[in-house]
């Protein structure tokens, strides 16, 4: 799998400890969007780093053996540019026996990804944070993630 970076440890994108995984790649449909220049999104730093190719087996054993993390967020950039990439990850684990929840952080809408959702919902304990970043919103508490999130519009929900 090509990644950014990953976390092991994370604390602050769901309700429990978390590796984060961060992608590569963005469409900058939040900025195009909001009317707003791209340098101005919280992952342009990202977008910069260098990419890593890591196993799915590599990080398997990272997370199953750390006895902090409790689940796997993947998102920094979006996901879903590299949806074949994190669907033969999530089916790793599952192959591999861990059940653990994957969170997937989008800024797509749900109508917009159906068929990835209808993939993924093969898998059980999955779960999708939907919605694009919007700017001068008030945040709110999501209860499924245990965070807050910064757009109105943003929600998470269980999928599987």
């Amino acid at each position: 799998m090509r990644v950014k970076a990953i976390k092991d440890e994370d604390f602050v994108n769901y309700k429990v400890p978390c590796m984060f995984i961060s992608t590569c790649f963005c469409d900058w449909k939040c900025c195009h969007d909001a009317n707003i220049p791209e340098d101005i999104c919280q992952n342009n730093e990202l977008a910069n780093m260098r990419t890593i190719d890591i196993s799915a087996d590599s990080i398997y054993r990272r997370y199953v053996n750390n006895p902090i993390s409790e689940a796997i967020v993947i998102g920094g950039l979006e996901p879903i540019k590299q949806f074949d990439e994190i669907y033969e990850l999530i089916e790793y684990f599952r192959f591999n026996s861990c059940r653990d929840y994957f969170v997937i952080y989008t800024g797509y809408n749900k109508d917009e990804i159906a068929d990835e959702i209808r993939q993924l919902s093969n898998f059980k304990n999955i779960i999708i944070k939907f919605g694009r970043f919007v700017p001068n919103q008030t945040s709110h508490y999501d209860q499924i993630l245990g965070v807050n999130l910064v757009s109105d519009n943003q929600y998470a929900e269980v999928i599987s």
